[in-house]
């Protein structure tokens, strides 16, 4: 009896050690991520419209803050998001498909200069940029006015440009992992660049094509700094610069209905990520075996 017990205690420690301490670990991170979600879903269920005094979560639950919510414009701010959002995951996709194909399949002058320029581009923010982009749109709206300030297709031009580096080297390094004797075998059937492109390479690149659009998704949702400079019409803002304006003000800020709105706010990219999952999961692993 005394062999088998210290044979069990040598298992469970050795267990505590290689496993079991993970547990806690997981724990007090999924507590430490979960409660400011929990936190701001009690404040926009509490009727004061407050952050002051909700140290109890939910002691009161109500919707009018969700009702006073869509009192204002916050729809049409959702509907303007994602429209710029998704027109601009499009377009960052297929435009940096094109780039990263184009670099990794073709061979001409200038091809390793151009790679080492989006690599020293990338490395400073788009926010850096922000004044002459303001300049420039501000220019631009006497000759494009439905490229200029205060437009929705101009804030979709600045986000593609800002992200076509970065999402290009991304989307280099997965072409370069497909066989080049996919695209011969295609061309010995007949088929041009543009068929290849579309029917092969786009097909087998699915992981880091869903990648690189819910980032661009994600990160046009949430921007602020370029969406409140090019943006100025209350009826063309995006969700992140209308919701400033609820506590913008320094005596009437109204946290319940920006809690409300960020819960709100948080759906569409939550469904996106949902929905793109089994590919940026399981689209890895058979696009690695693919290529």
């Amino acid at each position: 009896m005394a062999v088998v017990t210290s044979a069990t205690e040598v298992r469970g420690k050795r267990w505590w050690r290689e496993v079991g301490w993970r547990y806690p670990v997981a724990a007090v991170a999924i507590v430490y991520a979960a409660f400011p979600i929990v936190y701001i879903l009690s404040a926009s269920l509490s009727d004061r419209g407050t952050l002051t005094g909700s140290n109890r979560l939910f002691a009161e639950v109500s919707t009018s803050q969700y009702e006073q919510l869509l009192a204002t414009m916050f729809p049409t701010w959702v509907a303007n998001t994602l429209f710029i959002g998704g027109v601009t995951a499009v377009g960052v996709v297929l435009m940096g498909g094109a780039a990263a194909y184009a670099f990794s399949r073709f061979r001409f002058a200038g091809r390793r200069q151009w790679l080492t320029g989006l690599l020293l581009v990338q490395m400073f923010p788009q926010m850096l940029a922000f004044v002459a982009i303001f300049l420039l749109l501000l220019s631009l709206r006497d000759v494009i006015p439905v490229l200029g300030l205060n437009s929705q297709l101009g804030l979709i031009a600045v986000y593609l440009g800002g992200a076509l580096g970065t999402n290009t080297f991304l989307m280099y390094g997965f072409f370069n992992s497909v066989p080049k004797e996919l695209d011969e075998a295609a061309k010995i059937d007949g088929a041009g660049h543009a068929r290849v492109f579309f029917t092969i390479i786009l097909r087998l690149a699915a992981p880091i094509l869903a990648v690189v659009g819910l980032l661009s998704f994600v990160a046009t949702f949430s921007d602020y700094i370029i969406a409140g400079i090019v943006l100025q019409s209350q009826d063309r803002l995006t969700v992140a610069v209308g919701l400033y304006q609820f506590i913008s003000g320094q005596f009437d800020a109204r946290w319940g209905i920006f809690a409300a709105g960020a819960v709100i706010s948080a759906i569409p990219v939550l469904l996106l990520f949902l929905f793109l999952q089994r590919y940026i999961v399981g689209g890895l692993t058979s696009g690695s075996v693919k290529g």
